[in-house]
């Protein structure tokens, strides 16, 4: 057998390998041994992920690449990395919060460790628990593991799907790497963009777990595995999110004592399990707070955090992010971010999210990341994930109040509680009492629908169907994406309470496959800035959704638990506030004082007709409307970010 291992020299002075992005190749059929200078190729489109040193495994069935930002071990834990006898290598993007523990068993058990770092236990402990091997990690994590002996790739995804990793199968080859942007680094690999995943994000927001942008490329979904093996692709899913009620904590003291708790040793995982300086976002809202107020708990010296804040009053929280940080002590520092910053990094921010945006609040992400990695921090704790698992939308608020009014139909005060949902929305908030009866009561008595809360928001966006062109509605003709969803949904989701329902949708949909990405992993790398995320440790996860709905949103307290939690270690002010959704500007961005110029060409007839996409007429009444001073609507500024961000990508990635 011919093999190849080879590391290049550290990029950074006195740091080794890499973690943070990973590429290889597959060959299915007999063939050339695998070019490692085509994985370097694929690592290179990569670079952001992991600056710090690259790696390649090459044997002839399978390379492997790795490059890594060094976090663990970072003298030692370089990638990619095997076993005692070289049957099994391994390359990993993420961490392993309980790598430690796991080691302690694995050596007991007879193993031997020539590093310190999380990416090697993966491999003993796969050879040690094959089977569920995956159920034992905490951590977020994407894997691409070669067993020599079964001749097999292993792609793996974490739970929640922090970590993205995607493939395409070819006749003779399967490819896989971090962002799909290496994919189209080799050779013959086409990048059309995908019309039944416009018609899913022009939804969801988001593609479905398994599909991606482009035709021919696929995802791991969050949860699962796939083997790859005499020329085939099998996935199966590891975990399933289980919303069923567990047992019930006497009282929301006793919940919220115990979520501190859980949270607060996330926390410590989090923290005590990297070799560099870790930070926080501080939004100035209840979530990030509460992890700020934590970490703060566990540091010798005045902690880092990190902030947004926006020139238009409507998006910034500047004021509660002062008071946090004044009442924490911590170490302030962040952004000021205007209109001309969003319109003028828009298109960086598109090229790494690789999907379409309905929405501009990735870029003050993107920026922000930016400015970690300039005060020289790569980690940051973020509070993602904790308005999903412990109801903290209005959505949820949404729901209860629609259910409620659905027992009285003809009730003329129950909707009037819709007045206190989305002040953020004009249309909602100055709709008036007719308004709000005649957009919240459609289907108002379906209540057995299996997406009750959530088809109104869908129903919504997929009015923007109506922009695209006759080619792509004849491409999606008869396609339903909710049909789709519908089939994936867990043998058990009719018998959970219906507050459980709409957490698993927004949580699986709205969460993994969107706010961990194109909000989450794709803007904090593209600048090598990993995010942790303590609300979704498999513990806290497990406890909060189990929790019975009452002790989530109190009436239509939201997130009553983890008022309790922080009560002492927050002040009251930041723990009573009304949510304030992380929000950006839109057509004041694209069409305000100064335009930024890609915006006039991309939605030109001209180009519109070229792309193909949508309908240049349809287009033209929409910038139209922009153009003057008249009202435009929450869903016609999801199109207008819809059509530019489709506009640009295919400009960007055209075969």
């Amino acid at each position: 057998m011919l093999l190849r291992l080879i590391f290049t020299a550290s990029r950074t002075p006195g740091k080794a390998a890499a973690m943070c992005g990973i590429a290889g190749k597959i060959n299915l059929k007999p063939a050339e041994p695998i070019d490692s200078k085509v994985i370097y190729r694929m690592l290179d489109a990569i670079h952001h992920r992991g600056p710090d040193e690259n790696g390649v495994y090459a044997n002839d069935q399978v390379g492997l690449g790795s490059a890594r930002l060094s976090i663990i071990d970072i003298a030692g834990g370089r990638q990619p990395i095997s076993n005692e006898d070289d049957t099994i290598w391994i390359v990993f993007n993420g961490e392993i919060y309980n790598y430690v523990e796991l080691r302690v068993e694995l050596e007991k058990a007879g193993h031997v460790f020539r590093t310190h770092s999380d990416t090697e236990v993966l491999v003993h402990l796969y050879e040690e628990r094959p089977d569920d091997w995956l159920l034992q990690l905490n951590g977020q994590f994407a894997i691409a593991l070669w067993d020599q002996r079964q001749r097999s790739l292993v792609l793996a995804r974490d739970r929640m799907g922090v970590r993205p990793i995607y493939y395409t199968l070819r006749n003779d080859f399967l490819l896989f790497a971090s962002e799909m942007k290496a994919l189209f680094a080799h050779p013959g690999i086409e990048s059309e963009l995908d019309a039944v995943s416009l018609a899913q994000v022009f939804t969801f927001w988001t593609t479905l777990s398994s599909r991606s942008s482009f035709r021919n490329i696929q995802s791991v979904p969050p949860g699962h595995y796939a083997v790859i093996k005499d020329g085939s692709v099998k996935v199966t899913r590891y975990w399933q999110m289980d919303l069923t009620t567990g047992d019930i904590p006497r009282s929301l003291d006793e919940a919220g004592e115990q979520l501190r708790w859980l949270l607060d040793d996330a926390v410590r995982l989090r923290l005590l399990r990297s070799d560099v300086p870790v930070g926080a976002y501080l939004s100035g809202g209840l979530d990030s707070s509460s992890i700020t107020a934590l970490t703060s708990r566990h540091t010798d010296t005045k902690l880092r955090t990190f902030s947004i804040a926006f020139g238009d009053q409507a998006f910034d929280e500047s004021q509660y992010q002062k008071r946090t940080n004044e009442y924490l002590k911590v170490d302030n520092s962040g952004i000021h971010c205007s209109n001309a910053d969003i319109g003028e990094h828009f298109p960086q921010v598109v090229r790494h999210a690789e999907m379409p945006l309905l929405r501009t609040a990735p870029v003050p992400m993107f920026l922000l990341s930016d400015h970690v990695h300039k005060q020289g921090f790569k980690v940051v704790l973020t509070g993602e994930g904790a308005d999903e698992i412990l109801g903290g939308y209005d959505i949820f608020k949404e729901m209860k109040i629609r259910r409620f009014w659905a027992r009285r139909p003809d009730s003329a005060m129950r909707p009037l509680l819709l007045h206190r949902l989305y002040p953020y929305i004009d249309t909602v908030a100055y709709g008036g009492d007719a308004y709000l009866k005649s957009f919240f009561g459609k289907n108002l008595t379906d209540v057995d629908d299996v997406f009750y809360s959530h088809r109104l928001r869908w129903q919504n966006t997929s009015r923007c169907w109506r922009f695209f062109s006759a080619e792509v509605m004849d491409q999606v003709k008869g396609y339903d994406p909710l049909a789709e969803l519908a089939g994936t949904l867990p043998a058990g989701y009719k018998k959970w309470d219906p507050f459980a329902q709409a957490q698993y949708l927004e949580t699986t949909v709205f969460l993994s496959e969107y706010l961990l990405s194109s909000q989450g992993d794709r803007m904090g790398m593209a600048h090598s800035v990993e995010g942790r995320f303590p609300f979704l440790d498999p513990r806290v996860v497990d406890f909060a959704v189990k929790l019975p709905h009452y002790f989530k949103m109190y009436g239509l307290r939201e997130k009553a638990v983890l008022k309790h939690a922080m009560r002492g270690l927050l002040p009251p002010e930041t723990i009573n506030r009304y949510k304030q959704p992380y929000r950006a500007p839109i057509r004041s961005v694209f069409f305000g004082e100064k335009s930024p110029e890609y915006v006039r060409e991309c939605l030109s007839p001209n180009k519109l007709q070229e792309t193909g996409y949508f309908n240049p007429a349809v287009v033209a009444a929409l910038v139209a409307k922009c153009d003057s001073n008249r009202k435009v609507s929450e869903t016609e500024e999801m199109a207008l970010v819809g059509i530019l961000s489709v506009q640009l990508l295919h400009s960007m990635w055209r075969s």
